[in-house]
């Protein structure tokens, strides 16, 4: 009885077996929590970047990229399309590096899908600075969407940090 139980478990926790479309809802609902997390930090459970991912990831620096890219001249507009996207990813990396030399406990893939999906807010901006075209509004938007970004992942990185230095900054308070 208990082979058929674990059988049975098995099979219910297996992707392999289970439908395309079942697979990306699955994927689908995932990247809607965690830009849940990003876009309302105070709504979301900032366990849930635990859990990383990089299609959604992907996408934001993808439509970020694109949506740059298309008010570039002709000439430039590969090079700032390339330019994000090697940002984005290089950024990760020296991040997680500076993390891991502080003794965080991230892992390289954790830290590109909490960069990836603060992208979300500089997406949103980008969208609205491209339809309007007053400079003073643009800036504005462009200092809240920022401010948006860094607050969203200093959520995440905030429970990351090291418990010697949680310690030496409630000393000093």
């Amino acid at each position: 009885m208990s082979e058929i139980y674990v059988e049975a478990s098995h099979e219910a926790i297996s992707t392999l077996d289970e439908p395309v479309k079942d697979t990306i809802m699955r994927d689908l609902r995932a990247i809607g929590r965690k830009m849940l997390v990003v876009v309302c930090p105070p709504l979301g459970d900032e366990r849930e970047m635990r859990d990383w991912d990089l299609w959604g990831p992907l996408a934001l620096c993808l439509v970020l990229a694109i949506v740059l890219s298309v008010h570039g001249s002709d000439n430039q507009k590969a090079l700032i399309f390339s330019a994000v996207f090697v940002l984005v990813w290089v950024g990760g990396a020296v991040v997680t590096l500076n993390a891991k030399f502080l003794g965080a406990n991230l892992s390289f893939f954790q830290t590109v899908c909490v960069m990836g999906y603060c992208l979300a807010p500089l997406c949103l901006g980008s969208i609205l600075i491209m339809v309007i075209p007053l400079f003073w509004i643009n800036f504005f938007i462009a200092i809240l969407v920022w401010a948006w970004a860094c607050w969203a992942s200093l959520r995440f990185f905030k429970g990351s940090s090291l418990p010697e230095a949680r310690m030496a900054r409630v000393r000093t308070r």
